[in-house]
């Protein structure tokens, strides 16, 4: 049995075709792909517009001063201010001086004979006091 070959509904082409023009089936898929991608991008614009402003607006609630901070504040105990503990172990002068040596300044002036560094003057000798 030999194969009967289907009937060709379009004609053989003979020459070279360089441009075939769209059919309205193609001109309208192309219209429809163009509408539903410019609608996808409208609305996730949108989603993001609104994201943005949701946010916003919980940040600006969360600045905002609450009065139940003031009274938890109120009741806190006071914080230590911070040391400096290189300072502390006298390694490093410290930025401010401390309450005691302010203190200590006011009360006791004395002058004192010898080095001025205390470890250079051994430990049994006393200072001279006039």
């Amino acid at each position: 049995m030999a194969a009967k070959l289907p009937p060709q509904v379009v004609e053989p082409l003979t020459t070279p075709q360089h441009f075939a023009e769209p059919s309205s089936r193609e001109l309208r898929s192309q219209a429809m792909h163009r509408l539903q991608v410019g609608l996808f991008g409208l609305c996730a614009m949108l989603l993001i517009v609104g994201l943005a402003s949701i946010i916003m607006e919980r940040a600006r609630l969360a600045d905002e001063e609450d009065p139940i901070r003031e009274v938890v504040a109120a009741d806190a105990p006071e914080k230590k201010p911070a040391s400096d503990p290189l300072a502390d172990i006298g390694v490093m002068p410290a930025a401010e001086p401390s309450p005691k040596a302010k203190e200590a300044e006011g009360t006791s002036t004395r002058d004192v004979e010898g080095p001025l560094d205390p470890r250079a003057a051994p430990f049994d000798a006393p200072l001279r006091e006039e």
